[in-house]
């Protein structure tokens, strides 16, 4: 004698609307995500991660005009890193500070700096500068200062073509927001920036 088939119901099918039901909460599994999403992209960009763009050619031939790069604000932001010597900061620019610049910190607190015909000096000692190359350099001089507590020595890589420190003095610590760190705008040109 044959053996008669087992039949187990499809939940789905046993209870009327369970389709309509599993369709919405797929629905709201999708908006959480999505919101989940949004939520970490802000907080990237508000705490940590802030996508700007250069304007000027004063941080040539490292940074060109109209470039998008990423900037770092968590690190300076919450004291979790120092400001060194070499690092690109983005300030607020000390006479309209309604105005951001990009430059490249070459005096921290307590250093003495100067400059002799386009030569630049830091404790009395040369500084090698591979990020300036010959064309962008210029024969400028600048008596020696010693830098205050809090504040900061900033130059541009185009040296021929920067108003910088030279020109409107040191950057106070709390103007300093962010560090340069990514360039993600041309394509060509993306990479991290030393």
């Amino acid at each position: 004698m044959p053996e008669n088939p087992t039949i187990t119901p499809n939940p789905a099918e046993a209870q009327p609307g369970s389709s309509v039901r599993t369709s919405l909460w797929s629905a709201l599994s999708w908006v959480r995500d999505l919101a989940f999403s949004v939520l970490i992209a802000v907080i990237l960009i508000v705490f940590i991660y802030q996508p700007v763009k250069v304007e000027g050619t004063s941080m040539m031939p490292t940074l060109t005009d109209q470039e998008r790069i990423f900037i770092n604000k968590f690190t300076y932001q919450f004291g979790l890193g120092s400001i060194d010597r070499g690092d690109m900061v983005v300030f607020w620019f000390p006479l309209d500070p309604s105005k951001s610049y990009i430059k490249r910190v070459i005096g921290v607190p307590g250093d003495t700096v100067y400059i002799d015909a386009g030569q630049v000096f830091v404790n009395d000692r040369a500084l090698t500068e591979s990020y300036v190359p010959g064309d962008y350099r210029d024969r400028v001089s600048w008596e020696e200062h010693r830098i205050p507590p809090g504040e900061y020595f900033v130059l541009g890589d185009h040296r021929s073509s920067s108003s910088d420190s030279r020109t409107w003095g040191f950057v106070k610590r709390d103007a300093i927001y962010g560090k340069a760190v990514f360039v993600y705008w041309p394509l060509k040109n993306m990479g991290r920036l030393r």
